[in-house]
């Protein structure tokens, strides 16, 4: 029988094959948390040597940090869509969090805000975060003032008040107790009403 040789190993240039480490990382983040994030687990996921990894990223924490950023981006990016009425998108950013979807991100906020007391390169990349969050949805809320759906409130004060919310929520994401009472469930969407002056049950007509 003829014996094949083997394929070439394709290298990825530089910055594709960053990318693909990042990636990797914030996958982990996201499944397994922030604390998994290693060297070893994530060439393990992608397949290579952990010498490759850390030519990338010498300090793991340099990854740790960047990975984070990673997940937040690509969750914001599902959370605040730029499409549609502000009831629209404010509904749809409050639906994620109503219907669980927000529940890996959610893990990774509580997760981080707890390591960041300890590393404060993620306490300055979790800072930048939240503030990349609040500049979203004060965006939403701010189109909602000037097209009259939403009532003359400070943008600022709002969306500080909404993302209180949503962390006040999250922090039972762990919790294996019972959740599902209408109190605990439509909190998020209550506050966001209240704040912005609509009508009980809006948020949860355009859901």
């Amino acid at each position: 029988m003829e014996s094949r040789a083997p394929s070439p190993r394709v290298r990825k240039q530089p910055e594709e094959r960053r990318e693909e480490i990042l990636s990797a990382a914030a996958s982990i983040a996201l499944d397994e948390g922030l604390e998994r994030i290693t060297l070893r687990a994530v060439a393990t996921r992608l397949g290579v040597r952990p010498g490759l990894i850390s030519h990338y990223f010498p300090a793991a924490e340099d990854l740790v940090d960047e990975a984070f950023a990673r997940a937040a981006t690509i969750e914001r990016e599902r959370f605040f869509p730029t499409e549609g009425t502000p009831v629209e998108r404010l509904a749809h950013f409050i639906g994620h969090i109503q219907t669980g979807a927000s529940l890996p991100l959610a893990r990774l906020w509580l997760n981080a805000r707890h390591l960041s007391r300890f590393t404060p390169s993620l306490d300055a990349t979790l800072t930048e975060q939240d503030q990349l969050d609040r500049a979203r949805l004060r965006a939403i809320i701010e189109d909602g003032i000037q097209s009259g759906d939403f009532a003359a409130v400070d943008p600022e004060a709002a969306s500080i008040r909404i993302l209180m919310a949503v962390d006040g929520g999250g922090s039972y994401v762990n919790s294996t107790g019972d959740l599902t009472h209408p109190a605990h469930v439509r909190f998020v969407s209550d506050v966001a009403e209240w704040t912005l002056g609509l009508p009980p049950g809006t948020l949860a007509a355009s859901i």
